[in-house]
């Protein structure tokens, strides 16, 4: 049904890879998924166990325990983690592997790589990336927080919303102004920062309409102390790294968009096949099959979109007008499939006991998080 781009994309290392992270879904997460909901996170023997198979350290450096695949890994283990129905654990596990921790891999003084990523890799220590504020979103150069260098130290004041492993992270990635005269895009500097330190703190647990099984934050930062080398590359060209950070992002959305499109897709097909109504089942209407039919067909269309642009960055290549428009088309569809599948549901597809019903939630966020549609377009209307 769906369009299999493997043999045309994949190495055969990554096709099996693929399949090692299919069986871990299935029974790691799949059994589990609706307690860790309750739970609101993933327990950390959790993340040992993905350590232990490879699955976190597909895109780090061998040197540090990785196996250094590239955005095709990436792409395929965002779309793997995505058909598991839960978008929580999708998030918090590549938030960590690709959004936060990646920093590192690009910039990181050889030092910082061999401190923090063994751990990483190893699933000893969860990452987060701090960059959202209250009041500035996916306008990045409106954020406020501040770094001020005092000897072998930067003090840190601000706070920080919305962030994915918040709560439960031991690492971040925190982006702070350390030029206070510096306009816009300038003067943003990212940094590493480790639970604990003195006046880092937890504001709350934000409390979500879907990704229940991902922890999400409010971050407060007090004269925080951080240590000179604990700055990621070099001072005031933190929001470079952020937007070349993105691109890696915006594939990631993209594989997560497929996967979970094509499992919603799949559980339809199978309730569309089963249920009956005036005498026939809801696959017989045609109506139905025709608006099934059209968006298999537009999803195979933007996958093509998705792999494409991750193939071009493991190229070399300029992906970044590839990359916004994965960012702004694929949650788009997304968020049309789904409304699809829970209106062929009927009532069921309101019941919190369907998967479809739970994608439906988790979708609801992707057009949002990472730069909202309107903002995707805008970037992508400067490159025209």
């Amino acid at each position: 049904m769906f369009v299999d781009l493997d043999e045309l994309y994949l190495s055969e290392e990554l096709q099996q890879m693929r399949w090692v992270i299919r069986r871990f879904v299935e029974a790691e997460i799949v059994p589990n998924g609706e307690a860790w909901e309750e739970l609101g996170t993933m327990p950390r023997e959790v993340w040992r166990k993905m350590g232990e198979l490879g699955i976190l350290g597909m895109s780090f450096p061998e040197e540090f325990g990785g196996t250094n695949m590239g955005p095709l890994a990436s792409l395929i283990l965002s779309e793997e983690l995505a058909r598991s129905t839960f978008g929580g654990v999708m998030a918090g596990i590549t938030v960590h592997t690709d959004m936060s921790a990646s920093h590192i891999v690009r910039h990181g003084s050889d030092a910082m790589k061999a401190k923090y990523l063994p751990e990483i890799v190893a699933g000893e220590k969860v990452c987060a990336v701090a960059v959202t504020e209250p009041d500035a979103g996916s306008d990045v150069a409106g954020m406020k927080t501040t770094a001020r260098r005092e000897g072998d130290h930067y003090v840190l004041n601000g706070s920080k919303m919305f962030i994915t492993n918040g709560v439960y992270g031991d690492l971040y990635m925190l982006a702070a102004r350390t030029d206070s005269s510096a306009k816009g895009s300038r003067g943003i500097s990212l940094f590493v920062l480790e639970k604990g330190m003195p006046g880092f703190t937890v504001g709350k647990t934000l409390k979500k309409t879907g990704w229940l099984s991902s922890d999400t934050a409010l971050l407060y930062l007090d004269d925080v102390k951080v240590p000179v080398e604990n700055l990621i590359g070099e001072e005031n060209k933190g929001f470079y790294y952020i937007m070349e950070g993105f691109e890696l992002e915006r594939i990631c959305i993209g594989g997560q968009c497929v996967g979970q499109s094509e499992k919603a897709i799949e559980l339809t097909m199978e309730w569309l096949k089963s249920r009956k109504a005036f005498g026939k089942t809801l696959w017989d209407m045609q109506n139905i099959k025709l608006d099934m039919a059209a968006l298999v067909a537009e999803l195979a269309a933007a996958k093509q979109l998705a792999y494409h642009t991750a193939h071009l960055d493991a190229q070399g290549k300029d992906a970044s007008m590839s990359a916004c428009m994965v960012k702004s088309h694929l949650p788009e569809l997304m968020n049309r499939i789904l409304y699809k599948c829970v209106q062929f549901h009927g009532g069921m597809g309101y019941m919190r006991e369907t998967a479809v019903e739970r994608i439906s939630r988790d979708a609801r966020l992707l057009p949002i998080g990472g730069g909202a549609t309107e903002v995707m377009l805008l970037e992508l209307a400067k490159k025209m």
